[in-house]
């Protein structure tokens, strides 16, 4: 698992950096890094500005309604009660049935406003992550694990969503609730016990406070573990096939095992922390109930307060400190909607390294497909090259193919034309125009690509073909047909509008290559890149696909990607590649002639049959 321990590392030398930080900068870093990352909700937030606005103007009733019950209760104590007037009592008793309705009424309709604005900023996000993840070069793909983006897609976006529908509006509310608690409290003239409800806040917020930065770190690390722990379900069930064949069902049981142990160890500290500032206000709700009662029963002994009073002031310690404790709750559900935040901002903060240029050239339409890479070098890594000062020029309509042992560099050249990455060093141009200068939709446009395993997505048969792109039903029946497709396609339960499972279960490798030759043909391309496209087919099936490529393939510039090299003699040109550098090129009898790289190749494929890859 080198994933896992690469994000482990990550997570430790984050956490381990903050520890090491003195108190007051850990403080400003804690609530700098929060009003940091809050900021970056700031856009998607004022799409619904209106919603908002609402729910703090819903503040100060909700806030006042909680405030005012215990000063209700204190004087029908002191009045109706004491008097024995019933009838004043059943006033008393109306107004304070009316302030609870009113406080539920508009909680709940805050409620709704604040869910609403979640909903719709959660939506919002996942869609720009999900944009700007398709945007992203391949070499990023290359780094980073399926299940760490599922992750992120969803289960960080839901707790961020969290941070305004239950978070950030419910803090505001508890603060001002707090806030309007206390001012009442002192109002009521009673400022010894006012002062002793009051001066227990800030201890325990200082609690609440440093074990949320520590339940922040803990679940930083926790949903490291997490997209550990969908990385690994993502390999097992892609690859459950080889998992089968190969027996490691109980070998990859027990790394699951391993992963998920410290996926629950990290959620216990989580748990931990939350539940420390839980019981911690248990404990001190109830000191607080108990100072008001010794302090208060002091002086109704000696009386210097009235029952009414007293019955006030518990209400008024139980107002104060319910808001701390929903607060303690909500810091919980923000500080994981941070830590998503965080984790999402690495995503969209990574850049778009393959971008189209401001103001881009077009391929002109009488295009011819001419092909050159003058001077390319490219290495995944840095100093690294798989593609070295190469220098080759393809012909309008010429038919070429790349050929060389594995690790040759044959698909690099492919990927680079189709500018997935970008070159190292030199430049790569199609009928003259360097192709960074031409926008990426009308490059791949241009080129037609038709890969050994074809992938196809859910939707039906037709969209398979057409890809989402305006091509009609008419024309996607004209390519299948071109292509000797559409007896196949015609044969299947709904013909083309038969719905394609999951990465296409429901059909066979070469039934998925048939879709794949169609959905070349249906957009014309001036360029034509096969890379071993007949391979998963049978020999009746590939004869006939090969007629039909031959007439797709005329007019076109061509390039074959050969791993038989048995199936490359008519092509007019042979490119040779060894570790990344043109050796060889010319025709298959000009290069048996010279004895070389690839007259070796042949002849070994020959003599034992093997593929050549």
């Amino acid at each position: 698992m080198p994933q896992a321990s690469s994000s482990s590392n990550s997570s430790n030398s984050q956490v381990n950096k903050q520890a090491n930080q003195k108190p007051v900068q850990k403080l400003a870093s804690f609530f700098g890094g929060d009003f940091r990352l809050l900021a970056l909700l700031i856009p998607y937030a004022k799409q619904s500005y209106r919603e908002l606005v609402i729910s703090l103007i819903l503040l100060i009733p909700l806030s006042i309604a909680n405030a005012i019950q215990p000063l209700l209760v204190q004087q029908a104590i002191d009045g109706p009660i004491k008097a024995g007037d019933l009838v004043g009592l059943r006033w008393f008793c109306v107004l304070v049935a009316l302030t609870i309705i009113i406080r539920l009424g508009l909680a709940g309709v805050q409620g709704y406003l604040v869910q609403k604005v979640g909903q719709k900023i959660t939506a919002d996000i996942r869609n720009d992550l999900f944009f700007h993840i398709t945007q992203l070069s391949t070499s990023f793909f290359d780094r980073t694990p399926v299940g760490k983006l599922i992750t992120r897609l969803t289960s960080d976006v839901e707790a961020l969503g969290d941070v305004f529908a239950t978070g950030a509006v419910g803090i505001f509310s508890d603060i001002a609730s707090i806030l309007v608690v206390a001012l009442v409290m002192f109002l009521n003239y009673r400022w010894d016990l006012s002062l002793m409800l009051v001066a227990m806040i800030f201890p325990i917020t200082g609690l609440i406070i440093y074990f949320q930065h520590q339940y922040r770190k803990a679940n930083f690390i926790a949903r490291d573990r997490l997209s550990d722990l969908n990385s690994i379900l993502q390999e097992n069930v892609v690859g459950v096939n080889i998992v089968q064949l190969f027996r490691r069902e109980q070998y990859n049981a027990k790394l699951h095992r391993e992963v998920n142990q410290r996926y629950v160890v990290e959620v216990n500290k989580t748990i931990f922390h939350d539940s420390a500032v839980s019981a911690t206000l248990e404990w001190i709700s109830l000191v607080a109930i108990a100072g008001i009662l010794w302090l208060g029963g002091g002086q109704i002994v000696q009386q210097n307060l009235t029952f009414g009073e007293l019955s006030a002031f518990v209400l008024f310690s139980q107002r104060l400190f319910d808001p701390l404790r929903q607060l303690a709750e909500k810091f919980t559900v923000v500080q994981s909607g941070f830590t998503a935040i965080e984790r999402i901002d690495n995503i969209l903060s990574e850049p778009i390294e393959i971008r189209d240029p401001e103001f881009p050239l077009h391929i002109p339409a009488t295009a011819e497909g001419e092909i050159k890479f003058e001077r390319v070098s490219f290495g995944y890594k840095p100093d690294e090259y798989v593609i070295k000062n190469l220098n080759f020029t393809i012909a309008p309509g010429e038919k070429v193919a790349l050929v060389g042992p594995t690790g040759a560099g044959k698909s690099s050249i492919i990927r680079l034309l189709c500018r997935l990455y970008e070159p190292t060093k030199g430049q790569i141009l199609i009928d003259g125009i360097n192709i960074n200068q031409i926008s990426q939709l009308e490059l791949r446009r241009h080129i037609g690509v038709i890969l050994q395993d074809a992938f196809l997505f859910s939707g039906d048969v037709q969209s398979n073909i057409t890809l989402g792109e305006e091509f009609s039903q008419a024309q996607a029946i004209a390519a299948a047909k071109a292509m000797s497709v559409d007896q196949f396609i015609q044969n299947l339960p709904q013909a083309y509008q038969t719905q394609v499972r999951s990465r296409g279960s429901n059909l066979s490798g070469g039934q998925k290559q048939l879709l794949a030759f169609a959905r070349a043909a249906v957009r014309d391309p001036r360029i034509l890149i096969l890379d071993e496209a007949t391979a998963s087919l049978d020999v009746n099936t590939e004869y006939l696909i090969q007629q039909s490529l031959d007439k797709l393939m005329l007019g076109r510039t061509t390039i074959v990607i050969a791993h038989r090299l048995s199936t490359i003699r008519n092509v007019d040109r042979i490119l040779v590649l060894k570790q990344g550098e043109l050796v060889e090129q010319g025709s298959h009898a000009e290069l048996i002639k010279q004895n070389g790289l690839y007259a070796s190749l042949y002849e070994l494929e020959l003599s034992t049959g093997k593929v050549i890859s």
